[in-house]
């Protein structure tokens, strides 16, 4: 018995890269992950979500479907992603929701971005390339390439300087 795996749900339909590293407590399905990435404990990573090549996934995060994240994308511990702008339990005609009755809102994740601690990134947005959103953020619109950004909503707090 091979104890790495005990403890974690990666279902057949998953498609991994060369080099990538789950640890325990994941839940994986229907996701694509690309080359060289960490998957930390705690993650839950739906179908149809797509990971680039040398990210960093940290524990307790939450990828749902709709979302890509590109190539050396860092995202922190406990970072929350959401799919639909207008979450509901129940239809129109007070029945459970199926799958049928909503439709998947994009997020896109830039190529070298950083997602801190605990933000939740909301629907329908672009983090661009090798910004940085600071710990504990609500992103709610886009967030444009090579800036720090952080807040409630989340604002532009400077430039990232191009000679660091």
């Amino acid at each position: 018995m091979d104890k790495e795996k005990d403890f974690r749900c990666i279902s057949d339909d998953v498609k991994l890269g060369k080099n990538v590293k789950i640890y325990q407590f994941t839940n994986l399905y229907g996701c694509t992950i690309g080359d060289n990435t960490k998957v930390g404990a705690f993650v839950e990573i739906q179908k149809n979500a797509v990971i680039g090549k040398n990210c960093k996934i940290s524990s307790h995060s939450f990828i749902c479907e709709g979302v890509e994240i590109e190539d050396n994308v860092f995202i922190g511990h406990g970072v929350m992603f959401i799919n639909d702008k207008y979450p509901r339990a129940t239809n129109a005609k007070g029945e459970l929701q199926t799958e049928s009755d909503w439709k998947v809102e994009k997020t896109l994740i830039k190529k070298g971005a950083s997602i801190g601690t605990n933000s939740v990134i909301l629907s329908n947005v672009t983090v661009g390339e090798n910004s940085i959103i600071g710990a504990g953020s609500v992103v709610t619109k886009d967030i444009p390439a090579n800036v720090i950004a952080a807040g409630n909503p989340c604002r532009i707090l400077r430039k990232i300087d191009e000679e660091k």
